[in-house]
């Protein structure tokens, strides 16, 4: 038996009034999804465990079967544990976005323009990077490259206690000085943060972006703060061998905590312009190489509704149906019997630009196991009129592998 989830981040949504008051999964043509939807089990999960905050990490961590409540300790710690860093259990980890801010004179009049810096490739970004380093590292902090516009910070006996870190995609379009916190333990960072601007305004690779008509990266953004992460193996949990392959690092974090293989793949940009196809064949690859249950995360849904792309949205919906899902069935078709999951992590609403916690849509395939799910086409509605719902995000994982 092989066991593959292919995780749409982002993708569920409210009604968005560019649409008709339609959500892109209602509009997106996806007849492969909607096929196997047909003849497999749909309803709602919630993956966001109450009282908690509806990240990526938290909601990632849920439908791999791991439970955040239990294993969370922060969102920066698993990427850092992709990017190779070998954190002390005394070190603190905080993500460090390079955005654009607008170019008011007090830091604290700036607009959050782009939390991506326009989309700043990684070689682009490593320069960036180097240079904060340059300016800031001394005994307690240093700064770590990603991928685009993800890095990271560690701080060398720092603390978690910083009062509100926002993210800066859920400020994107406000003035930034009532998000930056207060707090006295952020002071530093805050400071880092401010003095970044008067850095990085020049740099000639923003120089070079702005006289090619693109956004600066003209801040560092600092939050996600964490300590080391404690996950179990996945194979301890479930009794298989797993994969994860995802474009960032936050997705490749978890799969390496939980000792599970995490192929690169060349290409892979955590947006729309991905390598679709390459990531769906390096997943299949670990299922041949002794993998039996293969996680395929793709971003671009989620990165879509933060940046009001809601036809972008359907389009990223359309382009997984129409680039990913053939390859992986096809693949799938020479074992004896597969179960496929397909899912949001958590809504991205359109309107909101940024994370809801609400309960999102799956569906389940069997192929030994075929069965009519009642609808013809999965979507919010769709999955809700079913009435099935599992209200603890912890059971969907048990649930899919037949535990």
């Amino acid at each position: 038996m092989k066991y593959v989830v292919v995780l749409y981040d982002g993708m569920a949504d409210y009604p968005v009034p560019a649409l008709g008051g339609k959500t892109p999964m209602m509009l997106a043509d996806k007849p492969i999804f909607d096929s196997l939807a047909k003849k497999g089990e749909v309803g709602l999960v919630r993956t966001v465990p109450e009282g908690m905050k509806p990240g990526s990490d938290v909601a990632n961590m849920s439908v791999m079967g791991f439970d955040p409540r239990k294993y969370y300790t922060g969102r920066s710690p698993l990427e850092a544990a992709s990017i190779g860093i070998d954190l002390k259990e005394t070190d603190v980890t905080l993500r460090c976005n390079i955005v654009t801010l607008s170019d008011e004179e007090n830091y604290g009049d700036k607009t959050m323009v782009d939390y991506s810096a326009g989309d700043i490739s990684t070689e682009e970004a490593a320069e960036i990077i180097k240079t904060v380093d340059e300016h800031f590292r001394n005994e307690i902090f240093s700064f770590y490259c990603g991928v685009a516009y993800r890095h990271c910070l560690v701080w060398n006996n720092g603390t978690t206690d910083l009062g509100k870190m926002t993210p800066p995609h859920d400020i994107s379009g406000r003035v930034i000085g009532e998000h930056l916190s207060q707090s006295e333990n952020a002071k530093p960072l805050i400071k880092m943060m401010r003095e970044s601007y008067d850095l990085l305004k020049n740099h000639p690779v923003n120089l070079k972006r702005i006289a090619e008509g693109k956004r600066p990266a003209n801040s560092i953004w600092l939050w996600g703060e964490g300590r080391k992460p404690m996950l179990p193996s996945f194979e301890s949990l479930y009794g298989i061998k797993g994969s994860v392959t995802s474009a960032v690092d936050l997705l490749k974090g978890i799969g390496k905590c939980a000792e599970m293989e995490t192929p690169f793949v060349d290409g892979a940009t955590g947006y729309i312009d991905t390598n679709f196809e390459g990531k769906a064949k390096a997943a299949m690859e670990t299922l041949e190489n002794g993998c039996d249950f293969a996680y395929i995360h793709y971003e671009a849904p989620d990165e879509c509704g933060h940046r009001n792309e809601p036809e972008n949205k359907i389009k990223s919906i359309e382009l997984i149906d129409k680039r990913v899902l053939p390859i992986v069935l096809d693949a799938l078709e020479k074992y004896d019997d597969y179960k496929i999951m397909i899912l949001p992590d958590h809504p991205t609403p359109i309107v909101t630009m940024t994370h809801a916690g609400d309960p999102v849509p799956y569906m389940i395939y069997h192929k030994k196991g075929e069965k009519d799910s009642g609808v013809s086409s999965i979507n919010e509605e769709s999955a809700k009129q079913t009435g099935i719902f599992i209200d603890d995000c912890t059971k969907l994982m048990p649930h899919f592998l037949g535990k």
